[in-house]
């Protein structure tokens, strides 16, 4: 098997480290009162708008630990992941600048829910349908099939 090896050299043939997407983590996390949690977001962008909780995967940490440490930190609960739902990656998904996702199916074990860290508030919802959402998690959430369970 052959195997590509991707360098990139700037003209003095110096190493450049190559410029990609930053990398997120999201959790579909369907709550024991029968909801999908979301967060109220306590920072720019979409500051006061409710989204899926999640955030950015730290160096040397994987996107399965960052997951379980994202949701912790935003909502005090302790989640198990059941599956990867997807990875979504549109170049506009973030105003930030471009990011990739990958989005957890998790369910609680633990904790109690309340708003932390950059999150204003944390809640579950057993009604999505008028929400608007943070991002493209309404999208995420949509193609899930998840809804909430009342």
């Amino acid at each position: 098997m052959d195997i590509l090896v991707y360098s990139v050299f700037n003209t003095n043939g110096d190493y450049m480290k190559p410029v990609t997407p930053l990398l997120t983590v999201d959790a579909i996390i369907q709550h024991s009162d029968g909801g999908i949690v979301l967060v109220k977001r306590g920072h720019d962008p979409f500051k006061g708008s409710w989204a899926l909780p999640g955030g950015f995967v730290e160096v040397g940490e994987t996107c399965e630990n960052a997951c379980l440490r994202e949701i912790r930190e935003e909502t005090g609960l302790d989640v198990k992941i059941v599956c990867l739902m997807g990875v979504y990656s549109d170049p506009k998904r973030d105003p930030r600048g471009h990011t990739v996702s990958v989005i957890y199916v998790c369910e609680t074990v633990g904790g109690e829910l309340v708003g932390a860290d950059d999150a204003e508030a944390a809640k579950s919802f057993t009604d999505l349908d008028n929400l608007e959402l943070a991002f493209d998690h309404a999208k995420i959430l949509k193609d899930s099939g998840l809804r909430s369970k009342r």
